[in-house]
């Protein structure tokens, strides 16, 4: 079934509607560049000025043309461009890429002109790129379409890339061009009055062609949406995304724990990280990603073998890979023993291989079919530093040779010589081992294969999100704000928190010694005593925080004087009673925690709790709805999840039960989308059970 964007990438025929004879002008690198890669539909060009542009008929408007118009490309000033919709709309064009600019970007009458362009377009069922973009590129043999203003065209492969920026996508383009990197289709976005990233992420996903999608992303736009595509879409193709404004200039200041540690990017990791999207850190990060998922296999694991005729280079690659979470493993004695009856005795026989200098191209065969063979080994990378009479595309043969028999092995390649680098490079490329300059280029590569190929092997889980109870939490939320209050009172937040089945502290609330003692009768001592006010920020300086009060005289007297200094020193707090809840030892303090990101909506957090939080700030984040499998994966990539896991002796903490509080937290979450903020710290997590000592929630003014 066609798709509306079929008409943009796969367009018959292409009208330029504003096409120019100067050279120079955008309207005339268009129609050149269709010209000159040989689009293969019909070309109108639009001008009625001209009866001709770079040899071919003109037409003075799109109402003249004489036949169909699948895409028309718009570079005229900004203030005919809604006429031009107009005869586009009336004529059956079925798309527009808007070059234009003078939109939305420019604020003030721009936003009403972009405004009236959308709803032009959507009245006659047009789709539209832009405005203000660079133009779209398809390298499909039967449609060689380059409508775009860029210089260079990119050789045709598997690759399809978005940006959302026009001066970075020339520069994208002709990088790719320079490297020989393979694109299939190509999209500047611009505005994104219509066809968005989103779109072009779904399209791509089911586009049989399309093996790896690149994307330049400034904002997400939809982020439920990503979210919801990305995840599908990675589980059949990479997604490798540059996703620019990794800090928040003038941050809003936050009053929770998790607020202060969820600002800059963090949210962005978090929703990339759940939908299995690749994140790149620059533009050369991206294309050396790209160059090694176009061509290899996802490698079964971890263990690296480095071959190399130099010992620095070697090292540099081990320290790359290790860092990147890579492991540079021990060979089998087996492989050892092979390769000590080629090589000589200077030689390092360990990983890396060392083969020094002497190192013919059948060395660089040899060797790599040994580690390959070796079942301690998931993939390999070759590292070559030419030395006198060694020439790079001898070594680059012999790496194409051993890599061939070993097909379910990734191999990449670092050539680090510049004298017969294109053509070795070339060569390597063409046989599908991706090649690169530096070693920190390569082990990021191969890093990022590994990350992909674990997200990809985690299904879902099909167990059902835990149930709460919402009509219980709406009532607590609707009494705290006719109580004019958006921060709710301690035993009110562990009251949400049990309606949807997180186990909080034993407690109540009292209004005096009497209750007090009948309480910790109840539940045993230990017990904290703690005033329960909305106008006390800083309980302890007023005494009305107690801990660890073992007998009934020590809280009766903690009581008494609590309730005295609170009439004495702050006699205008109201104080709605007097919280007697456990006191728990043991158990390792871990944070529940929720923010609302301006971009994201509710981001939440886990991490090592108490006084840890801060300190260490070892937290990660994810954005709900989660399933297990993504709850799970919150618990085990903070830093510290060896303490969780037990060490010296240690019992391990019940991960089932954090596990089980993450997914009901993002339960109670989504169902209550006025809630802010939200801390439960510390969540102590003993070796069978978890349970909440502390909460505070606070709600959207």
């Amino acid at each position: 079934m066609p798709h509306s964007l079929d008409t943009v990438f796969r367009p018959r025929s292409i009208a330029v509607v504003g096409a120019s004879r100067r050279p120079g002008t955008i309207g005339h690198q268009i129609v050149a560049n269709l010209l000159r890669y040989d689009y293969q539909g019909v070309l109108y060009p639009v001008n009625p000025s001209a009866t001709a542009v770079h040899a071919i008929p003109a037409y003075p408007s799109v109402t003249a043309v004489p036949g169909p118009i699948d895409l028309a490309v718009v570079v005229v000033p900004k203030e005919h461009v809604l006429d031009v919709v107009e005869e586009c709309g009336q004529v059956g064009v079925g798309a527009l890429v808007v070059i234009s600019a003078g939109f939305r970007e420019v604020g003030g009458e721009g936003v009403e002109r972009e405004r009236r362009l959308r709803e032009r377009a959507r009245h006659y069922g047009m789709r539209v790129v832009g405005p203000n973009c660079m133009g779209v590129l398809s390298n499909d043999p039967a449609v060689r379409m380059n409508a775009t203003f860029a210089p260079s065209m990119p050789p045709p492969g598997a690759t399809s890339f978005m940006s959302q920026s026009g001066a970075l996508g020339v520069t994208i383009l002709d990088y790719a061009a320079e490297f020989g990197i393979g694109v299939r289709e190509f999209a500047s976005v611009g505005n994104k009055a219509d066809v968005s990233g989103n779109d072009l992420l779904e399209y791509w996903g089911a586009d049989p062609d399309t093996r790896v999608i690149l994307m330049y992303l400034e904002s997400f736009g939809n982020p439920r949406r990503f979210t919801r595509i990305a995840r599908e879409v990675s589980r059949r193709k990479p997604i490798v995304v540059v996703k620019s404004g990794r800090t928040l200039a003038g941050a809003r200041a936050a009053s929770s724990h998790t607020g202060a540690l969820a600002g800059g990017d963090r949210a962005t990791e978090a929703l990339l990280a759940q939908c299995g999207v690749l994140r790149a850190d620059s533009v050369e990060d991206l294309f050396d990603l790209a160059i090694a998922f176009e061509v290899l296999p996802i490698p079964k694991g971890e263990r690296v073998a480095v071959v190399t005729n130099a010992g620095g280079p070697g090292i540099m690659i081990a320290d790359a890979c290790e860092a990147a979470g890579l492991t540079i493993t021990d060979l089998e004695e087996a492989t050892r023993a092979r390769l000590a009856e080629v090589f000589p005795e200077e030689a390092s026989l360990r990983n890396p291989v060392d083969m020094i200098a002497s190192a013919t191209p059948e060395s660089y065969r040899v060797a790599l079919d040994a580690v390959l063979s070796d079942a301690h080994v998931d993939a390999a990378i070759a590292a070559f530093v030419p030395p006198l009479g060694i020439r790079q595309e001898d070594v680059a043969a012999a790496i194409i040779e051993a890599a061939a028999t070993h097909e379910d092995k990734p191999v990449l390649a670092v050539l680090m010589g510049r004298e017969g680098l294109p053509q070795g490079r070339a060569e390597l490329r063409e046989a599908g081992i991706p090649t690169y300059i530096f070693p920190e280029s390569a082990a990021r590569a191969l890093a990022a294969l590994v990350r992909y190929g674990r997200w990809r092997e985690r299904r879902p889980a099909d167990t059902p999100a835990p149930r709460g109870d919402p009509d219980r939490v709406r009532r607590i939320l609707e009494a705290a704000r006719a109580g004019g209050r958006s921060r709710l009172l301690e035993p009110e937040a562990m009251d949400v928190l049990e309606a949807y089945g997180i186990p909080v502290v034993e407690h109540a609330v009292v209004r005096d010694v009497a209750g007090a003692l009948e309480a910790a009768e109840r539940f045993g001592y230990p017990v904290v005593a703690k005033a329960v006010s909305p106008d006390l920020v800083h309980k302890s300086d007023v005494g009305a925080v107690r801990v660890d009060l073992r007998t009934p005289e020590e809280l009766g007297e903690a009581v008494a004087d609590m309730l005295q200094r609170l009439a004495s020193e702050a006699p205008d707090a109201r104080v709605e009673g007097i919280l007697v809840s456990r006191f728990l030892g043991g158990g390792r303090e871990t944070i529940l925690g929720m923010t609302t990101d301006p971009t994201f909506g509710p981001v939440l957090m886990f991490g090592l709790g108490g006084v840890y939080v801060e300190a260490l700030g070892d937290v990660t984040f994810r954005v709900p709805p989660l399933d297990e499998g993504e709850a799970r994966d919150m618990v085990r990539s903070i830093r510290g999840h060896a303490l969780l896991a037990g060490v010296r002796g240690d019992p391990p903490a019940d991960e089932e039960a954090l596990v089980d509080a993450i997914r009901r937290l993002a339960r109670l979450v989504d169902d209550h989308p006025d809630l802010v903020e939200l801390d439960v710290n510390p969540f102590l997590v003993f070796e069978q059970g978890a349970v909440a000592v502390d909460a505070r929630i606070t709600l959207a003014e």
